[in-house]
């Protein structure tokens, strides 16, 4: 079972268990973890489960769709930015950090 650590943007760390398959942004909301807003549930039609995926964790690459939604956040982009809800959890643990707002 990954885990999946949530640091926040002023530092503190909230380390959850996650199921292979379920997204960084359900598993935040399932878990009642702050900082991850996801207005939209996961359909990627917002900006508002944006993180900095940690330096350790590794993704597939970010499709089109996905950069255009980044490009609306409410913190600055950067260029460890992504959406949570389209991170998908595998068998390794995952480290991402919040930014000060989602909105």
């Amino acid at each position: 079972m990954p885990s999946v650590t949530y640091i926040s943007a002023a530092g503190s760390e909230t380390a959850v268990a996650g199921f292979a398959g379920d997204s960084v942004m359900e598993t935040a909301v399932r878990n009642g973890v702050p900082g991850i807003v996801a207005e939209c549930g996961g359909s990627l039609s917002c900006a508002t489960c944006h993180v900095f995926v940690c330096a350790d964790s590794v993704f597939p690459p970010m499709e089109d769709l996905e950069d255009d939604m980044l490009d609306g956040t409410a913190v600055d982009r950067e260029s460890n930015s992504r959406l949570s809800c389209q991170l998908k959890l595998r068998d390794t643990d995952i480290r991402v950090t919040t930014p000060e707002t989602q909105v």
